[in-house]
């Protein structure tokens, strides 16, 4: 007796990994304290001790997503209230036989407070299927960098990406009104495309960066940083977006780290391990 598509569909979503992180954090009497943690799935946020204040360690106990796969990471940072936070490690996106995998990321962040949003790198192997979202909110007077970066295979293990799908949605608002919007979406021969002088010129390693306040010494530092990769940034309305691209994610990770330096900004100890 055969075995129906619905039958076959049903399992497959059944063995698909579902993972969700709601995190609030308030301050209270100067310090920044967890005031809602919500894990579900596969997805785990642990709080290392630190001396720099709190910061929050997303881990994904499945090892890595694949197509069917969906994630959602929830966070709020309270009026006055300080937060780093990122992941354990690089997310790894399979290869997928149809399904995308599904990432949202939604960060809240009240007046006078501040957030790091440091993940580490997304490495999408080859042929790969990845739909993320990311929805900020910001409060005025609230302060935000953001760094995402993501490989198109390993080059230190001799991995490409040749065929895949890769759509990035970001949303950024203050009090509410529309203040950053950005899609990207990559699609087929991803190998073709990233070599293109005009996209990645060979590289398979890009990272965004996005700083809330910024200014004219904000661009000054990071122009004054000298890439092994090349970068970029502009700013407008007190927003300044770098971009960054090289060949390798072992160099992009270390321009990273300058630029955020240049920022004042530290990275979380696990990406130094």
């Amino acid at each position: 007796m055969g075995v129906s598509a619905a039958a076959v569909e049903q399992t497959f979503a059944a063995n698909r990994a579902r993972g969700t992180i709601a995190l609030a954090v308030a301050a209270e009497g100067g310090v920044t304290r967890r005031t809602r943690v919500h894990e579900s799935g596969s997805l785990r946020v642990r709080f290392p001790n630190t001396q720099d204040g709190l910061e929050a360690v997303i881990v994904n106990t499945g090892g890595g997503m694949t197509g069917g796969d969906e994630f959602t990471v929830d966070i709020e940072v309270g009026e006055g209230s300080h937060l780093v936070a990122g992941t354990a490690a690089a997310e790894k996106i399979y290869r997928s036989t149809g399904p995308d995998t599904a990432m949202a990321v939604r960060l809240s962040v009240g007046a006078r407070a501040q957030l790091a949003w440091l993940p580490q790198e997304t490495i999408l192997f080859d042929r790969a299927r990845l739909k993320r979202r990311i929805d900020v909110e910001l409060a005025n007077g609230a302060s935000l960098v953001m760094a995402e970066a993501a490989l198109f295979g390993r080059a230190a293990m001799g991995e490409q990406m040749t065929q895949g799908f890769w759509r990035d949605t970001w949303r950024v608002r203050r009090d509410g009104r529309l203040v950053f919007a950005e899609n990207v979406r990559i699609d087929g021969d991803i190998a073709a495309t990233l070599a293109r002088p005009a996209s990645a010129k060979g590289g398979i390693a890009l990272a965004t960066v996005l700083i809330a306040p910024a200014n004219e010494a904000t661009l000054e530092a990071v122009r004054a940083l000298d890439f092994s990769g090349e970068a970029g940034i502009s700013a407008w309305n007190g927003f300044a977006v770098a971009r960054l691209v090289a060949r390798d994610g072992a160099s992009l990770r270390r321009d990273v780290v300058a630029l955020l330096a240049a920022l004042g900004q530290s990275v979380p100890r696990l990406w130094h391990q």
